[in-house]
């Protein structure tokens, strides 16, 4: 048995280089460090962005006019390809994953949820661990969730995670924007700290946006209030996510 479950979010601004590709090593080494808590009795649930991305990969651009049917066809497409890349990765450390895809009315009060929370146990008692995603290709306007935060905050409810890491291409939550030399890393905070002044909306609306840093803050206080303490991290950062279990100041940690 277990002794803690952590729910891990990996941003697609953590799988992918500048040109928008997934990239290979450093879901590896993600992956060594979930392996690695497996055998310290610690076992995960990833949430993973990227199937959009991977959709484009093979198919290229798209003629699709409408933008939501062309993430759905992205999505169904980029699915199999990322879940290769997983499961050759853990099948190479002599583990297993699976896939759980979910929309968001999957965890409202019901036949749904208890299903789902029935996967869930049975993926964690056999040792498999499980990877969710949003099911793109039925998840359109009402099901959506605001972005992957949001799915790992419900995942980690569901599952009574003691941990919930957010990880992002940037170091936490800073004072500034995190390219000013000025700006620091807030190590800890709470519910009731006004920290959204902190950030800075870019020219592309990138702060509001689907996984932005103001969503994902609000996702780390709801989670946080639910007794979930919570981290938004680097994930192309070594260790990180072994430095967060281990007590380190890594990241910004967000409690009740």
């Amino acid at each position: 048995m277990h002794d803690q479950r952590i729910v891990i979010k990996v941003g697609t601004s953590v799988m992918t280089n500048k040109d928008n590709r997934i990239v290979r090593p450093t879901l590896i080494k993600l992956i060594e460090q979930i392996v690695e808590l497996y055998e310290r009795n610690i076992i995960c649930v990833l949430v993973s962005s990227g199937s959009v991305i991977a959709g484009k990969e093979v198919l290229g651009e798209s003629q699709i006019k409408d933008k939501a049917i062309r993430r759905q066809v992205f999505s169904s497409i980029g699915q199999p390809r990322i879940m290769r890349v997983y499961y050759n990765i853990f099948h190479d450390y002599g583990m297993k994953c699976a896939q759980v895809l979910a929309t968001k009315r999957d965890f409202n009060p019901g036949i749904h949820r208890e299903n789902m929370i029935n996967c869930y146990e049975g993926l964690l008692s056999e040792g498999v661990i499980p990877i969710a995603n949003e099911d793109d290709a039925v998840s359109v306007t009402n099901s959506m969730f605001s972005d992957n935060d949001e799915l790992a905050s419900l995942v980690a409810e569901l599952i009574n995670a003691d941990k919930l890491i957010l990880l992002t291409d940037t170091d936490g939550i800073f004072t500034g924007h995190p390219d000013d030399d000025n700006s620091e890393v807030i190590e800890k905070i709470s519910i009731d700290q006004n920290v959204e002044k902190y950030i800075q909306k870019s020219e592309k609306g990138e702060a509001e946006g689907r996984g932005g840093m103001s969503s994902k803050i609000k996702i780390a206080k709801h989670s946080a209030s639910k007794n979930i303490p919570t981290f938004i991290a680097n994930g192309k950062q070594d260790r990180v996510i072994l430095d967060i279990v281990e007590g380190k100041n890594v990241g910004t940690k967000i409690t009740k």
